[in-house]
């Protein structure tokens, strides 16, 4: 019943976007076969809650294996919010509360990896504010939780979800978002056993530079910010 609920709710929020917004979805050339049969989607440039609305470039037998086999780490004091917490635990009925704090509940999630999994982060752990910064002023950075995700994978496909952000759309604080405006994304579709192996093969060397590869492809190769007019 929650796999119905969540595939309704996913469905609900495509064809919304598509109403009410204008999508630029940019693929390499020649754009890959079948490119959301992934295990792993790296979301970069996180800067609104409403980044469901990207789900528009997604087809609808996606959506319901998203419903089936999502893995997502979410924070706490995101999922802990008495209305936007329930939403999102709707939209993703397997979402796993992650704090920032040295305790186990990383661990827990990266134990319910399996075969079956679809893994879903935004790398950076927080929110790009305005100015931006997260909400205490520091830069936006990848942490590296993303790189334990694709070791723990080994193979498998990735994509990569590079964001033009929201901020034009709707900034952090404020509910209501401004509708017919354009949002834009640039995806990559990576082989992840090919990718461990263009790195170092000393395990903490070769996670420093996913988290390095990752953070210039952040700084590098999201489509440039909208106007907020």
């Amino acid at each position: 019943m929650k796999e119905l609920i969540g595939f309704v709710l996913l469905s609900g929020v495509k064809i919304f976007s598509h109403l009410f917004f204008r999508g630029e979805f940019f693929w390499p050339e020649p754009k890959p076969r079948d490119p959301f049969d992934v295990k792993l989607i790296v979301f970069l440039n996180h800067t609104s809650l409403y980044e469901p609305l990207y789900l528009q470039a997604a087809p609808f037998s996606f959506l319901w294996k998203l419903t089936r086999h999502v893995h997502v780490p979410g924070a706490d004091i995101t999922l802990n919010r008495p209305l936007v917490g329930r939403f999102w635990k709707m939209l993703f009925p397997r979402i796993s509360t992650i704090t920032r704090k040295k305790d186990e509940s990383w661990e827990l999630f990266l134990k319910q990896i399996n075969s079956q999994s679809i893994i879903a982060i935004a790398p950076e752990g927080r929110m790009k504010r305005l100015n931006g910064l997260d909400k205490f002023g520091k830069k936006m950075t990848v942490r590296g939780g993303v790189a334990d995700i694709i070791e723990r994978l080994g193979k498998g496909r990735m994509l990569i979800c590079l964001s033009g952000g929201l901020h034009h759309v709707q900034t952090p604080g404020i509910m209501i978002p401004k509708l017919f405006k354009t949002i834009q994304m640039r995806f990559e579709v990576i082989e992840i056993e090919e990718y461990l192996q263009s790195f170092s093969k000393e395990p903490k060397r070769r996670k420093l530079e996913i988290i390095q590869d990752l953070q210039r492809r952040l700084d590098e190769d999201c489509p440039p910010p909208l106007t907020r007019l």
